[in-house]
């Protein structure tokens, strides 16, 4: 519980703004009219409101801009070690990100910026910067406040990996985009948002993670790729499900099943299952539902997936599942036992423990 003195709230400081890409900075293409990826300069000019705010601002664009789509395991990296290379240097960071994929990205990072301190948010929008009711600016805007937050002792409100979008923040590997055309793009169906930004900020501090102030930020780089998403549906046949796991390469797979845990009663599926995870794939089962939890012994359907060793996701999100499996195995390589024993923990919130 925080003392009084230290709910007092200063927003000055500095935050480093990383410009990756993504609809906040597009602008049409006169040739297609298809938005296309712009630079950072194109984006400061439709923001004057910028030079009001009490906090320094510095910028980090990427040499290129990218489309979200596009993203990819050493994008990651890269976000790594341009925050890493500044960790002391700045209060908060932002980074600028296109919707698609700005989930995993936050879920990425949230492993791989082990006993992070300080707020990294991403924003971004559903309307370019440019036009004319854009979400873009108060998005930008109040990420930037949010990341220079501090309590009066100079340690942060929001020390973790957080999505802003649309007067929410959200826990970054508890968010998922719900809408892919309104403004309220994002939400954590089974977390609590860590505030509500509206006259003023509301913060939920019950909410948020407290990391060893004291302890230094580690940053990890390296993610293994070899992994799959693989959902259950009615009528899913043994071959193909039976080729989708015999992939010599594959670590690691995400299954999506029914309700809460659930898959067919099939002795094929249980046999192919059971032989994959003997060979050292790990197998997460998560719920194709948005919210809720996975519990393998609710029913019958779920108990027998837990006799072939696949392991509860519990109330993961699809994001937050897949690149942990990516962080664990580039982290640990091939000790498939400490892989299975880390996914059951929270290791950064995302899941509940």
């Amino acid at each position: 519980m925080h003392t009084d003195n230290k709910r007092r709230t200063n927003y000055t400081g500095s935050v480093l703004l990383i410009y990756t890409g993504g609809t906040i900075g597009m602008g049409r293409n006169r040739q297609t009219n298809a938005l296309e990826p712009l630079d950072f300069n194109h984006l400061v000019s439709n923001l004057p409101e910028m030079k009001y705010l009490s906090i320094n601002i510095d910028v980090f664009q990427f040499e290129r801009p990218i489309d979200s789509s596009d993203i990819a395991t050493e994008h990651w990296a890269e976000l790594v070690r341009i925050i890493a290379d500044r960790y002391e240097a700045y209060d908060g960071f932002v980074i600028l990100h296109g919707t698609d994929t700005m989930a995993y990205t936050a879920s990425a990072l949230s492993f791989m910026l082990e006993n992070l301190t300080k707020p990294v948010i991403l924003t971004g929008s559903q309307l370019p910067i440019g036009q004319l009711r854009t979400d873009g600016k108060e998005n930008l805007i109040t990420s930037i406040e949010l990341a220079a937050a501090q309590h009066e002792d100079g340690t942060a409100i929001v020390p973790e990996v957080c999505i802003y979008f649309s007067g929410s923040l959200l826990r970054g590997n508890r968010s998922t985009k719900r809408n892919a055309d309104g403004f309220d793009a994002f939400d954590s169906f089974n977390y609590q948002h860590l505030c509500e930004a509206g006259v003023d900020f509301h913060f939920q501090e019950h909410n948020i993670l407290q990391p060893d102030f004291a302890k230094p930020m580690i940053p990890h780089f390296d993610m293994n790729p070899n992994v799959m998403v693989l959902s259950l549906f009615p009528g899913i046949q043994a071959d193909i499900f039976k080729h989708a796991l015999d992939a010599p390469e594959l670590k690691g797979v995400v299954m999506r099943s029914f309700g809460s845990g659930n898959a067919p009663q099939q002795p094929w599926l249980i046999d192919i299952l059971k032989k994959a995870t003997q060979r050292g794939v790990s197998v997460v089962n998560i719920s194709q539902c948005v919210a809720g939890f996975v519990e393998m012994e609710r029913y019958d359907t779920g108990y027998q997936l837990k006799g072939t060793g696949v392991i509860s996701g519990r109330d993961s999100t699809v994001e937050a599942a897949v690149t942990k499996l990516m962080y664990l195995y580039g982290r640990y390589g091939n000790d498939t036992q400490t892989i299975r024993h880390q996914l059951k923990r929270s290791l950064a919130g995302e899941i509940h423990a």
